[in-house]
């Protein structure tokens, strides 16, 4: 089983919110998953996010792969700064 760090869409339809989650890389994106992270608003201004540092730590430290949209919303909240696992 392969972990993701990835983003699953929450919120109504034109209003969306979007969850920082550890998911199976095979789940869908709205599916199951392992742990909520953290959340990230794009619709309030200024943008917000809330991230917590130690559980994407654990799941980085673990093996777990980052997506496109969720390394960038973590370099934009400025607490992880790249992947261990990528080096």
């Amino acid at each position: 089983m392969a972990v993701r760090i990835r983003l699953a869409r929450m919120g109504a339809k034109k209003k969306p919110f979007y969850r920082l989650v550890a998911a199976d890389s095979e789940a869908p994106r709205d599916g199951k998953f392992l742990e909520t992270l953290g959340y990230y608003d794009p619709m309030k201004d200024p943008e917000e996010i809330k991230i917590h540092e130690d559980k994407v730590r654990y799941w980085l430290e673990n093996g777990a792969l980052v997506s496109e949209s969720a390394k960038a919303i973590l370099k934009k909240a400025g607490s992880v700064k790249s992947n261990p696992a990528e080096h």
